[in-house]
Order: C-alpha cells, then structure tokens, then sequence
C-alpha cells in the first residue's frame, strides 16, 4: 500500500502551490479535483455558504491559468438573450433605413442583417467563440430557473450554439467551466451529473489564518490570531449572515488602519463596537456580536 501511494500522480501538487501564488489557500482536496477538471475537461461545481471563496477560486484559476475570466452573473429572470446572444436591433434599424435610400433589394439587405456585424455575444457565447483558452464562471447558478438550466446543459454537453440565421457555433477552445451556487435551491441531477462537485465550507482556523497573514502580511500575530477567533465565534452563533472570509478580512484590516493589536486593550474595546458593521451586516447580528466580544478570551501573556 505505501508503494502506491508513493507512486500517485502529485501533479495536483502545482495546482495548489499556483493557486497559492495567486493568494488564494485551498485544501488538497480542492487542489486535486481543480486539477482533474483541467485534464478531464469537465465543469466544476462549486456549493457552500455566501462568502466561503467560491467566486474567488475562478478568479485564482484564471489568474493562474493566465486565462481570461469571462462572467456570467446569474439572476432571477435570465434568459437567453442575455446568457447566449442577442441581435442588436438598434443597429439593424439604422441599416435598413439607410438601405431604403440605396438600390439594394430588400432581400439582399434582410441577409445582411443578420450577420456578425449585428450580433451581440453574451457570456456564454464569448466563451465558446474565444479564440485561446478562458475560465468560465458561472456564477450562483441556483438563482435561475430550471428552463434555463435546461438550456445551459446543451452548451455545456456539447459547446456549441445553435444560432437559426447564422447555423452552429462551434467552441474554437473549450473553455474551463466553475459554476457557484449559494444552495439556495436543489440543482437538478442532469446539471449535477455533468460536473465534478466541491462543498466549500468555512475555513478551520489555521487556514484562515493563513489567509489574513496572507492578505495582510504586516498584521500583528497577535491580532490575526484574535481576529480569527472572534470570527469563529461569530459563526458559531445563531447569526442570520456569519461574517464572510472577505469580511473578516476587511475587520482586520480596518483594525490595523486604528493601531490595533489586541482586542481586549481598553483603547480597543471603546472603539470596537463602532467597527463590528464592516463584519455583520444586519442589527440582530450586530447586537449578538457585541455579547460575543465578552467571550474573546485575552492573548496569552496580555497585561503581563
């Protein structure tokens, strides 16, 4: 058994270590599913809470790849003219009025209104038409309906768009494909099929850590360390939003911007309660947060 082990591919490895290069800290988990992505070409699916890096791990890889990171934002109502194409009618007015004072025939000018010229490329379509490779991010995909889930399967089975006065576009280089969802609702298992699958959770407390030493390298251990704590604290509580990594990281960075190095300091504890809204974003959890400060416990050696 150790032979095999020793034997795996840790390819995945470099993954990890680019990704780190990026500033983006992920587990080996992570790392070796992004890198099966890469070589077996299929979609990853990236669930968890709001706020755990799921947006920010597309970013790291098209950085990484040096790939241009090409967004499809989901919401509410998309549709096709906003994910796939749409022609640009505005244009095509302006065409034919100036066409009906040529000698061009009508149906000489209906073809030539349809016609690259007047297409707009959405999301989607940009990424199948992009002539190098590119990261697709298809963001918070539990926000749309299944109607447009349905269409989204077809690109990404086959890459390639249907256009009914152009013909089919096929992808030139298919891109890398990250979808996020905030678990809002239960994607279909079609969708689900087609993707490699990761479950982003809140940090443990030493990556987090990391992450704020890695984002503010001149912080004080002392207070990385506090910051750190608070925040798990935090997001053991009954809070309608827990603190995001971003927002932990904005605290921080906002206690630093005050000379603050120890949160039990009296200097820091008058100030503190101001700066708990860069960290929580709603009354009740501000209220419960600043019950919380009374739990922090001191750092070791404090006073002494």
């Amino acid at each position: 058994m150790e032979n095999e082990i020793v034997g795996l591919n840790q390819d995945w490895k470099q993954v990890q270590e680019g990704l780190r290069e990026q500033g983006y800290l992920c587990d080996d988990g992570v790392a070796v599913l992004v890198y099966i992505t890469q070589q077996l070409k299929k979609p990853l699916l990236v669930e968890g809470p709001a706020g755990v890096g799921k947006t920010e791990l597309a970013k790291a890889i098209s950085l990484w790849l040096k790939a241009p990171l090409i967004r499809l934002q989901c919401y509410e109502g998309l549709d096709e003219a906003k994910a796939l194409y749409e022609w640009n009618y505005r244009k095509q007015l302006l065409s034919i009025q100036a066409g009906f004072g040529s000698k061009e025939d009508w149906q000489t000018l209906e073809h030539d209104l349809f016609t690259e010229t007047f297409l707009i490329s959405r999301p989607l379509l940009q990424a199948i038409t992009a002539p190098q490779p590119s990261v697709l991010l298809i963001d918070e995909i539990d926000k749309v309906d299944q109607e447009f889930e349905a269409l989204l399967l077809e690109v990404l089975s086959d890459w390639q768009i249907s256009i009914p006065e152009l013909g089919t576009v096929n992808s030139r280089v298919e891109p890398t494909v990250v979808l996020t969802s905030n678990n809002t609702r239960e994607l279909s298992e079609a969708l689900k099929r087609r993707c490699f699958y990761i479950y982003l959770d809140y940090p443990p407390p030493a990556r987090e850590l990391a992450i704020i030493r890695t984002k503010l390298p001149g912080i004080d251990e002392d207070l990385a360390q506090q910051v750190v704590e608070y925040a798990q604290l935090l997001r053991r509580k009954d809070l309608k939003k827990p603190p995001s990594i971003a927002e932990v990281i904005d605290w921080a960075r906002t206690l630093v911007q005050l000379n603050i190095t120890r949160l039990e300091d009296e200097a820091a504890r008058e100030v503190l309660p101001t700066t708990l809204p860069v960290l929580v974003k709603y009354r009740r959890d501000l209220d419960k947060s600043l019950e919380a400060l009374k739990e922090l416990r001191p750092v070791r050696g404090a006073g002494g």
